[in-house]
């Protein structure tokens, strides 16, 4: 859903089945994740671990699961969408349990120009200008850009020192902290008969098509057993290395 919403183009106006419409577009575009090759995922599993000077049971140790359980609980995926617009643009996604924090984002970081005229290549890198959508808890959007910092540059004074800013609004602080829960709203939509915020029978059946070959490969293709990461961490690492083609990396 996320990522159909990030992706899809503008509807030709806000009633439920032009924005279904998009929605649908999306999916039906997504390059199949089976093919000659490996699929693009990474599955792992929480490990114990101290969190906050507490210890954290693994997933394994966990009450009426068993110690030699493969049940993944991450996973991170890239897509492509073979579209004119998003021809070569990566879209990663993960969840998982036990992270570090509870939250839900859209993140979109912007290639970097072709001349960077004031050199900050490896802060561009480091941190690069990014568009955050926060669906949950906080909602909200930031923007992330590149700043030239205060000072005095002059002939003999030549370089440049760049740093990254963040613009931020939060719904909770420009309208106060009595936003409905989601499902209040949806629970409204239901009494009005607006279905825009409701999947439609043709949307769920092509993301099924997605990745349904997808659980089929893995069933052929079982996992002996799972990479771990640590409870309270970010994931495996192993889900860097599926950014690292693109030189980029989580947030």
């Amino acid at each position: 859903q996320l990522l159909a919403l990030a992706a899809m183009e503008p509807p030709i106006a806000f009633k439920a089945d032009d924005v279904r419409d998009e929605k649908v577009k999306v999916l039906r575009s997504l390059r199949p994740l089976v093919g000659a090759e490996k699929p693009p995922i990474v599955l792992a599993q929480y490990a114990a671990a101290d969190v906050d000077g507490a210890k954290e049971p693994g997933y394994r140790e966990e009450k009426d699961v068993s110690p030699t359980s493969i049940t993944p609980t991450y996973a991170a995926m890239r897509f492509d969408i073979d579209n004119w617009r998003w021809k070569d643009v990566p879209f990663y996604l993960r969840s998982g349990k036990r992270m570090a924090n509870r939250t839900s984002e859209i993140a979109i970081q912007f290639r970097s120009p072709p001349v960077l005229m004031f050199g900050q290549r490896e802060l561009e890198e480091k941190a690069p200008s990014m568009l955050i959508m926060r669906v949950q808890p906080d909602e909200g959007i930031s923007l992330r850009f590149q700043v030239k910092t205060p000072g005095a540059d002059n002939e003999l004074t030549p370089d440049f020192e760049i740093s990254p800013v963040d613009m931020d609004f939060s719904y909770a602080q420009a309208f106060g902290g009595d936003t409905p829960p989601a499902y209040q709203t949806l629970l409204l939509d239901v009494m009005l008969g607006d279905a825009t915020l409701f999947t439609r029978s043709d949307e769920v059946e092509a993301a099924w098509e997605v990745i349904d070959p997808l659980l089929s490969y893995l069933q052929k293709n079982p996992v002996t057993d799972l990479t771990t990461y640590a409870a309270g961490s970010w994931g495996p690492p192993e889900a860097d290395e599926l950014l690292a083609d693109a030189g980029s990396k989580w947030r």
